[in-house]
């Protein structure tokens, strides 16, 4: 037990001296400074203790530049280049913010969905636009970002629910005269519930959302009006 003893007291008068020689001893407070300036988002370490070299005491950020990673299935993301345009929605302020991506990672994940299907997502990273932050707005924050893959002006546009496959491409059903008619189109850029229309159809056409089994060229049709 002495030896034992003898032996932990010579490794702690050893480790003092090293403190002193490094310019601190233990219970001595020593300043640390941060390798970039910016605020404390979080403290990892709220009591005193022992630490050992690496580990995390307190997180760094600059809440001025902030950044926006969003994880997009893998299919769509080989879409998005750097400098794609991004609407920033549901924020918790008005309006909507402007954003640009800055990076699209390489290497996507697996996420399993609500439904619990295996999804590969990929992280998309975006930078707001200049100018002062909204008040309020911080790190870890949700937000809504959509993409804008493609735009343009003056597009005619139908509901993607009117359009079904036939044997030669897209059609939609039409409305004349009180009757559907089968309308071959061609359509262009997607957009979920809207596509657009580069062919087929003029503007202003009245078309079925949804047409099932029971409607087919020349069948008479009329409007669904709703009842409160």
């Amino acid at each position: 037990m002495a030896e034992q003893a003898g032996t932990a007291a010579a490794t702690a008068l050893a480790a003092l001296d090293a403190a002193r020689a490094e310019g601190s001893a233990p219970g001595e407070a020593e300043l640390l400074r941060a390798p970039a300036a910016g605020r404390v988002l979080s403290l990892r370490r709220r009591s005193e203790g022992q630490v050992n070299p690496g580990d995390t005491l307190v997180v760094i950020g600059d809440t001025e530049r902030l950044e926006i990673t969003a994880d997009v299935l893998s299919q769509d993301a080989v879409r998005i280049r750097p400098g794609t345009r991004v609407l920033v929605a549901q924020w918790g302020g008005e309006g909507t913010l402007e954003a640009s991506v800055t990076r699209v990672e390489p290497q996507a994940h697996t996420v399993v969905s609500s439904l619990g299907v295996e999804e590969q997502r990929v992280n998309v990273v975006a930078a707001l636009a200049g100018g002062p932050l909204p008040a309020g707005l911080g790190s870890g924050f949700r937000v809504l970002a959509r993409f804008v893959i493609w735009e343009g002006g003056d597009v005619l546009q139908v509901p993607s629910s009117a359009l079904f496959r036939t044997a030669d491409g897209w059609a939609v059903f039409a409305v004349e005269n009180g009757r559907a008619v089968e309308r071959r189109v061609r359509i262009g850029q997607q957009a979920g519930l809207a596509t657009q229309l580069l062919d087929g159809l003029d503007p202003g056409t009245e078309v079925i959302v949804h047409p099932g089994n029971q409607v087919a060229d020349g069948v008479r049709v009329a409007a669904e009006r709703e009842t409160s």
